[in-house]
């Protein structure tokens, strides 16, 4: 006989149990060890925050709050409209989430930065108000004046500056007048009470062309609107004067208030939910750049803004 020991059935059994646990425990060290596969794509695009802070926990890189990967820039409020006419109203800047998402880029060349966008106001609310596209073009020019000194002190590298044009409905805190003044003319810009209830959308279109040329005419930034196709619409009607084809875009349709999943490029995976451009762009623009997909249009997650940026588009 030789002198290999015997084995029973029992032990095989046990040696084979035990070799078992081994390596699952070592399958479950590798698992809990590795670092996160979770992030954005595909390549060039970024996970991002804007407007109220969002919690981000850990130290730097710091990571995309809530859905993992890396947190890929953030965009807030440089001003208001109905400040620059005296109402008082909010401003909703986060210094800390800016901070992180500068660090992110400057120090570990990750994302986009710091961005910004100005609470536009319509021909509607403008103190000097004529019905004219002269006049207009001037109030334009005058929030795009300010919105430039404030993303001066606020150091906003990234190279577009927003208009934000929305009818934000009843939001006391933000503005006095339901429509900002595109479809409404107001007695005074801080009275809320409508005078006259139209505003030629001709009107309208030079408000944002006054911007668009004052910021490109006095600063390195590119010009860019934030909005939605139905806001859209409902404002510059569906003519000639909706129509911006060279013009940055950040849209805040179709939104969704879950977190469960997350945008890859310009739809959220595993379901029909896309972002949707406006003013005759689609997603295959190289002007669409940013979508808020969760947290705009009154959707409601629980914890704030959620954006995807194409970082191969940014100019």
């Amino acid at each position: 006989m030789s002198g290999q020991a015997r084995v029973s059935g029992r032990g095989r059994h046990r040696i084979v149990r035990t070799g078992l646990a081994v390596l699952l425990g070592a399958v479950a060290a590798l698992v809990t060890t590795a670092p996160a596969v979770a992030g954005d794509g595909p390549a060039g695009f970024w996970y991002g925050t804007d407007s109220t802070t969002i919690t981000i926990s850990g130290g730097a890189p710091y990571r995309e709050p809530v859905i993992g990967g890396s947190y890929g820039g953030y965009v807030g409020m440089l001003g208001n409209w109905a400040n620059l006419t005296g109402c008082n109203k909010i401003v909703v800047w986060s210094t800390t989430d800016a901070a992180r998402a500068a660090t992110n880029r400057g120090t570990y060349h990750l994302g986009v930065g710091v961005g910004g966008y100005y609470f536009m106001g319509g021909p509607g609310v403008d103190p000097h108000y004529d019905g004219t596209t002269t006049e207009a073009y001037a109030w334009g020019a005058r929030q795009a004046a300010q919105a430039l000194a404030d993303a001066a002190s606020r150091h906003v590298t990234y190279p577009v500056l927003f208009a934000d044009i929305e009818i934000p409905g009843h939001s006391p805190s933000y503005t006095p007048a339901d429509d900002n003044g595109w479809n409404s003319v107001y007695t005074s810009p801080c009275s809320g009470v409508v005078r006259t209830g139209f505003v030629p959308v001709t009107v309208d279109r030079a408000v944002l062309n006054g911007f668009a040329g004052y910021v490109t005419g006095h600063s390195a930034y590119r010009a860019g609107v934030y909005s939605a196709p139905d806001i859209w619409a409902s404002i510059f009607g569906s003519g000639s004067a909706s129509l911006i084809p060279n013009t940055y875009e950040w849209t805040y349709e179709s939104f969704t208030g879950s977190l469960t999943h997350h945008p890859y490029g310009w739809c959220l995976s595993g379901t029909s939910t896309c972002a949707h451009f406006f003013g005759g762009q689609t997603s295959s623009s190289r002007y669409a750049l940013m979508w808020q997909w969760s947290g705009g249009g009154g959707s409601r997650n629980g914890y704030g803004d959620f954006d995807q940026i194409d970082a191969a588009r940014t100019p």
